[in-house]
């Protein structure tokens, strides 16, 4: 790590850095043999991943429940689970090699996170993790995509975050249509490690709000619902 970025890392990590350095070595000597980043990704380990992954904690409340959909090579759940231990955090990931890399991470690091082989579309994964606080995603899918498969997971006023580029705003816009229809309310772009990273990590922030569906087909409304057709 160059100066700069370890100092980001001594304030994004705290006392728990270490272990966020072990991750990193980690990503270094196993991540491209094993198809979980590209070569050019090893000299931005830290800003474009660790990092960028780690600061949209700030979102999070307290001893919130949170899962990481496609959570792949660990990203973003794993810095989050490092720099915030308070957190009940679940890695959600549907490729059997990739649910035994992240295996095997949680037990190197001793972090307390469980590890869910599937897709958050699957009947019985959304059965077994609904009512979370909060559903993140990295690079996963678009808006539209990602609010269907995702938003059943979260309880009322449950919050997606969904880690985004440049075009956060124009694909939230294009999409605001996708997002309402599975649930949500009006999304907002966030800026999270503005001042501690270079480039702050742009962040989808969706409200779970609106009506679903329960098990047997029926229609449930939520009071959120009844009280924005009430407007």
């Amino acid at each position: 790590m160059t100066g700069g970025v370890s100092e980001a890392a001594r304030v994004v990590f705290g006392e728990r850095v270490e272990l966020a350095e072990r991750f990193a070595e980690l990503l270094q000597e196993h991540g491209i043999r094993r198809g979980l980043i590209g070569p050019r990704e090893l000299d931005r380990l830290w800003e474009r991943h660790l990092l960028n992954s780690a600061v949209i904690a700030e979102l999070l409340p307290p001893q919130s429940r949170v899962v990481d959909v496609g959570s792949g090579a660990g990203l973003p759940g794993i810095p989050l689970a490092i720099a915030r231990p308070d957190l009940t955090l679940t890695l959600l990931e549907p490729m059997a090699r990739r649910v035994t890399w992240l295996q095997e991470v949680i037990t190197e690091l001793g972090l307390t996170v469980e590890v869910v082989r599937g897709r958050a579309e699957e009947g019985p994964v959304r059965e077994r993790l609904a009512g979370q606080d909060v559903v993140t995603a990295r690079a996963v899918a678009p808006m539209e995509r990602l609010a269907k498969w995702s938003l059943p997971l979260l309880r009322q006023d449950g919050l997606l975050l969904a880690m985004k580029g440049e075009s956060a705003a124009e694909e939230l816009e294009r999409d605001a249509a996708a997002i309402a229809a599975a649930g949500g309310g009006r999304g907002e772009v966030k800026s999270c490690g503005v001042g501690v990273l270079e480039v702050p990590t742009t962040v989808v922030v969706v409200e779970r709000v609106a009506a679903t569906r329960t098990s047997s087909g029926r229609r449930r409304d939520t009071r959120r619902a009844r009280k924005e057709r009430g407007r």
